[in-house]
């Protein structure tokens, strides 16, 4: 979801004809609040790399770009089949790429799943934390 600055300024001439005097302190922190609110969900989704049913190669630019552009952590998270994508995705991007990336930790649990039909399932889980050492 991205809002322009002319959306601001278009709610806060709303909200003063609304509030009146008090609108630039809504409107102020109206702004502050959305950009708090694109700050944590660019930090939140951006070194994630979510391994699925693509070629390996596609995952691997994917954390060679987000190398690339500053980000010093990625983190690569499969479940079931893919899990061995996600490690084939690290070993590679180690071994042939970024050779000072090393693996910070490797986290594995299990998921229950509940289906359409209530049965549940169990699905493997791993989160794989790529660090680039300077």
């Amino acid at each position: 979801m991205t809002l322009s600055n002319s959306y601001f300024y278009k709610q806060k001439h709303n909200i003063k004809k609304i509030l009146g005097i008090k609108s630039k302190i809504i409107y102020i922190n109206l702004h502050k609040l959305y950009k708090y609110i694109q700050e944590v969900n660019e930090m939140s989704e951006e070194n994630i790399v979510y391994i699925g049913n693509k070629p390996v190669m596609n995952y691997v630019l994917a954390v060679v770009t987000q190398m690339n552009t500053g980000t010093t952590e990625v983190i690569l998270k499969a479940r079931g089949r893919a899990i061995s994508r996600a490690v084939d995705v690290a070993e590679i991007v180690r071994n042939r790429f970024i050779p000072d990336l090393d693996v910070q930790t490797i986290d594995i649990c299990t998921e229950e799943i509940v289906g359409n039909d209530g049965v549940t399932t169990n699905v493997s889980t791993i989160e794989i934390h790529l660090i680039k050492d300077d």
